[in-house]
């Protein structure tokens, strides 16, 4: 039975629980909270069978919680004193998750509660503690990109898929940071509601209608933008708004009155790439945006976002995102979001 047809039929809602402690990200854990109150909200508004779902609030303790931002709320329970079935267990994110990860009892908690729940998860930095209880190991797995390096590093046995939105690999999702676990929710709500009450649900909450788990999580211009360098900053803002201009090592060396070869050290130094794999990620995010958001021919897109041909913008499609750019405009353009 397909899980909108198992959940239809249930009587019960479906207990969602998300697990928080202090340090914890306020929106990682709010996003989702609403999005799961807004469908019982509109289920029970147009009178639809469906009971939605029970949300409960589960702490380390029973003091009260303070969030990153000094945010303090109370628990609806501790991870000791949790009773009764739950459907999907959430682990929120945030800068506290590394105090837990030597917490014996909270792990060992998360191993029973993966063997009882249709579906565990986490937001965010969340993953951690997935992790270090040894629940995402052998599978792919994606958190916060500015830490999924280190995700990588301390559990080699984890897929990390750093540039990734949300991951599913079986009944283990995974989410990026903070405004993701909202699409997290949104991808769960449509697993279990369908795609119409998604869509519904997203449009309540002023959502764009979805963001697929394989979109990025950043874009590049933003990435790239990060040198310590101001003229290189102001260089990769320039390029980001003209990808078409002749974005040549020399011609950038020229517009910022420096040897190629010095160009070459200072962007490999402070952003890892080199001048012309910089461009070629400004390009690729300029053709991303114009293939969701334009009708317009490939040659066009590859005309606008500087690769001369169609075929050069597919072989760099190929090589970096290994889909072309058909194939990617198919699954992500807007005017297929707003005809589903």
């Amino acid at each position: 039975m397909l899980a909108m047809e198992r959940s239809a039929a249930s009587s019960r809602p479906l207990r969602i629980a998300l697990f928080v402690y202090p340090g914890v990200q306020a929106l990682d854990l709010s996003g989702p909270l609403e999005l799961f109150a807004r469908t019982t909200r509109i289920l029970r508004d147009e009178g639809r069978p469906h009971p939605g779902y029970a949300l409960t609030v589960v702490g380390t303790d029973g003091d009260p919680i303070a969030a990153s931002s000094g945010f303090r709320f109370l628990a609806d329970a501790t991870f000791r004193s949790l009773r009764g079935e739950v459907d999907t267990l959430l682990v929120v994110g945030g800068v506290g998750i590394d105090a837990l990860l030597g917490e014996a009892a909270i792990l060992r908690w998360l191993r029973q509660m993966a063997g009882r729940v249709r579906r565990i998860g986490s937001v965010c930095t969340g993953a951690f503690l997935l992790a270090e209880a040894g629940l995402l190991d052998g599978r792919a797995a994606t958190t916060h990109w500015s830490r999924a390096a280190e995700l990588k590093r301390r559990y080699p046995r984890v897929r990390v898929e750093e540039d990734r939105i949300w991951v599913r690999d079986g009944n283990v999702y995974t989410s990026a940071g903070v405004s993701a676990g909202m699409d997290l929710a949104l991808a769960l709500i449509e697993e279990d509601l369908g795609a119409e009450m998604a869509l519904a649900v997203a449009r309540a909450m002023v959502m764009y209608l979805r963001r697929p788990g394989d979109q990025s999580q950043y874009s590049a211009p933003l990435r790239l933008q990060a040198a310590g360098t101001p003229a290189v900053r102001e260089l990769v803002a320039w390029a980001a708004e003209h990808p078409e201009r002749d974005l040549s090592v020399p011609a950038l060396a020229k517009r910022v009155g420096k040897s190629p070869r010095h160009l070459t050290r200072v962007f490999r130094k402070e952003l890892g790439v080199a001048p012309a794999e910089a461009v070629e990620q400004i390009r690729l995010e300029a053709a991303r945006r114009a293939l969701q958001q334009s009708p317009v021919s490939l040659e066009e897109v590859a005309a606008r976002c500087g690769f001369g041909s169609a075929e050069v913008l597919r072989r760099a499609f190929l090589r970096a995102l290994h889909v072309t750019p058909s194939a990617y405009r198919a699954r992500f353009s807007a005017s297929k979001e707003l005809a589903s």
